[in-house]
């Protein structure tokens, strides 16, 4: 008999400080108009300067964890997917499972960035059906206004804190039906955080550790590989756009999201969108936005369910999900 992962439960969390766009024109030469019209934002979440990417993981894990009616002892495998971990190491999953009491489980992060929740369930579920684990918990957690340069107009007005987790677990019936993941670092200077521990360190000690991005650039090549693994997926499951019911894209900007639809030929109605009230919360992204589907009542058992996310590096990814 084979075994899959199902998706047994589903969490998030977002810090309660609330910076609306009004908020942000008192603090950079922008406006409502201007950022609405570019990214389709209005509010973003920012985490209290005494809450970091852990506390917000854990918000999401217990959530998740209660959604699915287990309990963390029976977890065995946890895997965080973010870009802002609370410290170089140890790891931000191995942070997380102390607090939840769960010795003796592996626990890793992974790094892909917008991308990183596709690259972490794409683990997490190898690790079932290959009987490695049986119960994983998977998260996207961010702080990502910790590297954000909030005097740049151009990248400040984008980006917002949050969490989102899902429980698989091992299950007869298939519910992660396929994933694809893509990476291409020639582009890796287009979007990323020039600054790292063993490269040009010296920066973070004034101030320069911050994300950049070639915002056209970034555009054009996250509408093509988005839409393109929207293809890929249909054709590896052999299916068609018509079978899915729900798109959850990475919420980055609302003209990808509605270029990407458009390209894709997957109606409005049919894609889950929080971008407005969330902003890009980087990999943390794709689960809140899947977490508000099912809870809201959107998403709901048997559906299918494609998710997708392009990030720094190039990262992007996709999995196909039998809810």
């Amino acid at each position: 008999m084979n075994t899959y992962s199902r998706i047994a439960g589903t969490g998030s969390y977002l810090p309660e400080r609330v910076i609306t766009n009004a908020d942000l024109e008192e603090m950079v030469d922008t406006s409502d108009e201007w950022i609405r019209s570019r990214s389709g934002i209005r509010e973003r979440r920012i985490a209290a300067e005494d809450e970091f990417t852990c506390d917000l993981a854990e918000r999401a894990a217990l959530s998740a964890i209660e959604s699915a009616g287990t309990t963390p002892g029976d977890i065995d495998l946890i895997i965080v997917a973010t870009t802002t971990p609370d410290l170089v190491f140890p790891s931000t999953a191995c942070l997380l499972q102390e607090r939840l009491g769960v010795a003796g489980a592996p626990a890793f992060d992974v790094q892909a960035v917008c991308a990183g929740f596709l690259f972490a369930i794409d683990v997490a579920d190898k690790f079932i059906r290959t009987g490695s684990a049986t119960r994983a918990l998977v998260i996207g957690a961010e702080t990502f206004s910790r590297i954000v340069d909030w005097t740049d107009r151009r990248v400040c007005v984008l980006f917002g804190d949050g969490a989102g987790a899902v429980v698989l677990e091992a299950d007869e019936r298939p519910g992660i039906l396929s994933t694809h993941l893509h990476s291409d670092g020639r582009y890796n200077d287009l979007l990323c955080v020039p600054v790292g521990v063993s490269r040009n360190f010296d920066k973070i000690k004034v101030g320069e550790a911050f994300a950049t991005m070639d915002g056209g650039e970034v555009f054009r090549w996250a509408v093509t590989a988005m839409s393109d693994i929207i293809d890929e997926t249909l054709v590896a499951n052999s299916m068609d756009r018509t079978q899915i019911d729900w798109l959850v894209p990475h919420q980055a900007n609302i003209r990808i999201i509605n270029a990407v639809g458009k390209r894709a030929r997957i109606p409005g109605e049919k894609v889950i969108v929080t971008v407005d009230r969330h902003g890009n919360t980087s990999a943390a992204s794709v689960p809140l936005a899947l977490d508000e589907g099912v809870r809201d009542g959107r998403i709901r058992q048997g559906d299918h369910v494609l998710i997708e996310g392009f990030g720094g590096g190039f990262t992007w990814g996709s999995a196909l999900i039998r809810m």
